[in-house]
């Protein structure tokens, strides 16, 4: 067997798209474990940009089997129009497949995201109102809709009803809002359902029977390690599990049978929301950080917060992930800088720390302890061989890994998919 799954290190936005496009040059399967529509990716591929929300990264190859899995919540409007968009631009997407299990993003979920951050105020999540946590938190509740349902039309019916009741009384009695109609929703929503039926299967039955058949099958996490419901900076973070573990319940998919992990590192760092950033730069530096990387959100297009990078967080990541190469990404963005910083422990109150503190009060006191590196100030766009980086560059990049514990398998130079280099040849086993 031969199964690798990608995950993000700091707060997302690290570039797995592009990663994840790379890689699946070799693979037979690629698979969306969880999530949903508010994360975005992008993949450049010979200058032209795809942006991704639902869609695996693996779409772009004809033949690879883009699969759903059940821990992804399905907005069934915003997977259609993607892709639509994906066959106005002549790529294949017979090949998807939407696990049976997954549970459905209804129109009460984005309106309850978007009447809970208002009614939070200045303590807003920063949440991407596309009803993803309202949705895992009727999950949770077991009022949730499944694709099995969705594609039922008299379950759909009865649960649509059953549900709008209920939500109904909160909308009017707590937020003094109009109530819903069931019955516009299901007129809709049955649209959706003919067209998602034939790709609907027991995706955990698919992915098994491939795990045995020796397939190469790569799993694709949104968001990343710091937005974890559990491990991330609660309560600023998402409603599932990015880390590797999150492939056991999200796919399906015994841990057992993962072979290999790669953690998706930014050459710097950037979060979007609210929540405590140690290394955040509110001057110049941040300024152009965020300019040079085109920092702005894929599905929002907000702009993101930026700072050096932590290799604190990202060791952290790979502790809990079990990471065997870190995929450095953007480190082209540093080109220009006279001298970069990297994190490489906090203190607090005069003693260094050897965790990451769960209390948001303690993280955003930690002072972050920076080792100052000298900029290489030359276009590395064009580099394709790791020897052939400029020594500076490579002295950054060989002390984040010595930081961090985690092996350099992958080194990003450019956004689209032949300006990568590659370090460690054998990620799929080979």
């Amino acid at each position: 067997m031969s199964t690798v799954v990608i995950s993000g290190a700091q707060w997302g936005d690290e570039g797995k798209g592009k990663i994840v496009d790379y890689l699946a040059q070799q693979a037979d399967t690629v698979v969306r474990f969880q999530g949903g529509s508010n994360a975005g990716h992008t993949v450049a591929v010979n200058g032209e940009e795809y942006k991704l929300r639902l869609l695996p990264s693996g779409i772009l190859y004809k033949g690879t089997t883009c699969v759903i899995a059940n821990g992804v919540v399905v907005d069934p409007q915003c997977l259609l129009e993607e892709i639509d968009a994906m066959n106005s631009r002549g790529i294949d997407t017979s090949n998807i497949r939407i696990s049976n299990r997954a549970h459905v993003v209804m129109p009460w979920h984005k309106l309850f995201d978007e009447l809970g951050e208002q009614m939070r105020g200045d303590n807003k999540i920063g949440t991407t109102k596309r009803g993803i946590g309202p949705c895992y938190i009727d999950k949770a509740d077991r009022i949730g809709i499944r694709v099995c349902d969705l594609i039922d039309r008299e379950e759909f019916a009865k649960k649509v009803r059953d549900v709008v009741r209920v939500k109904n009384l909160t909308l009017e009695k707590v937020y003094n809002h109009a109530p819903l109609d069931a019955e516009e929703i299901l007129r809709e929503y049955e649209t959706y359902a003919d067209r998602i039926r034939p790709l609907v299967c027991d995706t955990i039955s698919l992915l098994n029977n491939q795990v045995d058949a020796g397939k190469k099958i790569l799993f694709e996490g949104a968001q990343a390690t710091m937005l974890d419901i559990d491990y991330g900076t609660y309560p600023y973070v998402t409603a599932s599990h990015p880390i590797s573990g999150g492939v056991g319940v999200g796919a399906g998919v015994a841990p057992k049978k993962i072979d290999t992990v790669v953690s998706v590192v930014k050459a710097y760092c950037t979060r979007v929301g609210e929540g405590p950033f140690p290394t955040e730069q509110l001057n110049e530096i941040g300024e152009k950080l965020r300019t040079a990387g085109h920092e702005f959100g894929t599905v929002t297009g907000r702009p993101r917060r930026t700072g050096w990078l932590d290799a604190c967080v990202v060791k952290y990541a790979g502790q809990l992930s079990g990471t065997d190469y870190m995929a450095v990404t953007r480190l082209d963005i540093l080109d220009s800088f006279d001298e970069i910083k990297m994190c490489t422990a906090y203190k607090l109150d005069g003693k260094i720390l050897d965790e990451i503190p769960a209390s948001l009060n303690v993280l955003a006191k930690v002072e972050p302890v920076y080792e100052t590196f000298a900029g290489w100030k030359t276009d590395i766009s064009n580099v394709r061989r790791y020897e052939d980086l400029p020594e500076n560059a490579r002295k950054y990049l060989e002390r984040m890994s010595e930081v961090t514990g985690i092996k350099l398998g992958i080194v990003s130079v450019g956004a689209n998919r032949d300006q990568t280099i590659v370090l460690a040849e054998n990620i799929f086993g080979e």
